[in-house]
């Protein structure tokens, strides 16, 4: 067990203990400026399943079960947890844990929360996927709950990982609307909020009663800043300390600037096209070159699919666009990721390949499509999208790129109104369980699948494969369903998949971050660089 490790099962078990090597717990400082790069949609934790709103429903509360940065379980509101027998999973609570207006938490906000997560209503990728196998939720007492399943299912601690825990109290007649406010907004995490300005900024205190230490910083301001260039300038010229999504063209510069400091690792974000499934006929955003709709939808032909993957240079791209920033991929996952697929390789440009198999699929001059992309939300999104456009006009097809701002594409997107748009998935877990059962499950309300599926892709004989990966005990035995969902979904090209993100924060000297897999960016991880990093 690491340090890391072992400090969090020491606070787990309510041991105050000193490690070698950590220092006492240090004042907090007096305040913290963060500029991200994509804009919070909602405080409410349970309407959006988006990173940014992920992020910061991490500073205001807390799930049964946390994640470190390499994104392993560990304990958080529950201090324990067990498979009891085959049906049912027992969490043990964490005691004298307290909400942020002062009421106690118990295990009925456990309930409450989990009754509530399925019906928040217009949840545009919603979070219910994580309690749908719960079949049943008994209260044994104030500190000790049990979820009962109808078939095995060994996935519910890293499932509950992603569900954060509100106050029943509070939060009982309470809509998003009101956690947008601010006035639901009461969880048991390190940051209380005193301000939301949608789309601008956040303003937190701490939560100096925090169950697990006192943060390192009295207050936080959580500046959305979508604009690149001014996010590294805000952050040059001391307006802000920290900044996340550091834009690939800023990073030699960055590199040489000894006032900075640079934290990063290899992601769990998968940078992707999505196609249109959704329709039989004619897709709104493909024509022949005359621009008359072509019937049957194209996009429904596996050879068409090929062509467009094929002739994508992922490799360009990495060392082009994202200036080696990215790693190319052909599957959802990074290496060491359970359920990746060994030898599953980024496919390598074939633009001759590309056109044959559009001349197979009745295609022999191409046909005209537009790709859509948002300009604010991933590491130099447009210009990917740009790229891939000269890629595909170069393979025959005459590609016109959209871009727009990520709070108009995203609707869209949700609407099935595009044919072809280019898009992300942070997987949480390390597992190939997530992607495969958000981004190309088959759109299932009762299950809580294809939550984040807007092309509505379906392969029955895929969710066959994640069906049976769901009930299996064995690690082993459930890795090797995943692997083989995996191959078929990207041999039928249920996605168009081109790199996983590198994840890089910058700083001004003087401030250390623990770097996440997840790419979470959140106050807790930051502190001065002479203190004891928070377990």
């Amino acid at each position: 067990m690491g340090r890391i490790e072992l400090a969090a099962a020491l606070v787990a078990c309510g041991v105050v203990a000193l490690l070698p090597g950590m220092a006492a717990a240090q004042a907090p400082a007096a305040s913290l400026t963060m500029a991200v790069g994509a804009p919070i949609t909602s405080l409410d934790p349970h309407y959006h399943q988006l990173s940014p709103n992920n992020a910061v429903a991490d500073m205001i509360f807390d799930g049964l079960v946390n994640r470190d940065a390499r994104d392993s379980n560990i304990p958080g509101l529950a201090t324990s947890w067990r498979a009891v027998d085959p049906l049912t999973w027992e969490f043990k609570l964490r005691e004298g844990v307290s909400f942020h207006n002062g009421n106690a938490f118990t295990a009925e906000d456990v309930a409450f929360t989990l009754h509530r997560v399925p019906r928040v209503p217009n949840s545009p990728s919603s979070f219910a996927l994580y309690t749908r196998p719960i079949t049943g939720v008994e209260i044994v007492d104030a500190q000790t709950i049990r979820l009962h399943t109808a078939t095995p299912y060994p996935l519910m601690p890293t499932d509950i990982a992603n569900l954060r825990i509100i106050d029943k109290e509070t939060a009982e007649n309470a809509t998003t609307e009101d956690f947008n406010s601010g006035r639901a907004a009461q969880g048991t995490g390190p940051w209380r909020v005193v301000e939301h300005r949608n789309g601008d900024r956040i303003e937190f205190a701490a939560n100096t009663q925090y169950w697990g230490g006192a943060p390192a910083f009295a207050r936080v301001t959580y500046r959305m800043v979508t604009n690149d260039a001014a996010r590294t300038a805000a952050l040059l010229a001391g307006d802000v300390d920290f900044i996340d999504q550091v834009p690939t063209a800023d990073l030699a510069r960055l590199r040489r600037e000894p006032r900075i400091t640079l934290s990063e690792t290899i992601g769990q974000r998968i940078i992707f096209l999505g196609l249109d499934f959704s329709r039989s006929g004619a897709t709104p955003f493909i024509t022949d070159n005359d621009g008359k709709p072509i019937e049957p939808n194209p996009l429904r032909d596996v050879r068409v699919r090929r062509a467009l993957t094929l002739a994508i240079d992922r490799h360009a791209i990495a060392e082009r666009v994202m200036e080696g920033a990215s790693t190319p991929s052909g599957q959802f996952l990074p290496p060491g990721s359970f359920g990746y697929v060994p030898g599953l390789e980024a496919p390598r440009a074939n633009v001759e390949e590309a056109r044959r198999l559009l001349a197979e699929a009745g295609f022999p001059q191409g046909f005209r499509i537009t790709l859509h992309s948002p300009n604010d939300r991933y590491i130099n999104d447009a210009r990917i999208a740009q790229a891939i456009g000269q890629m595909w006009t170069r393979a025959g097809l005459r590609t016109s790129v959209e871009a727009q701002t990520w709070s108009t594409f995203v609707g869209r997107a949700a609407r099935t109104e595009l044919s072809a748009w280019l898009i992300g998935w942070g997987s949480s877990g390390s597992e190939a369980s997530n992607p495969l059962r958000n981004l190309v499950a088959t759109v299932n309300r009762e299950k809580g699948w294809g939550a984040s599926n807007r092309g509505h892709y379906s392969n029955p004989a895929m969710d066959a494969l994640v069906d049976q990966a769901m009930v299996e005990l064995d690690d082993t035995r459930r890795e090797a369903l995943l692997r083989d969902a995996t191959r078929l979904a990207m041999d039928d090209v249920g996605i168009i998949p081109l790199h996983i993100q590198t994840n890089i924060w910058a700083m001004r000297r003087g401030l250390q971050h623990q770097a996440r897999a997840d790419e979470l960016t959140r106050a807790q991880d930051i502190r001065p660089a002479a203190a004891t990093p928070q377990h």
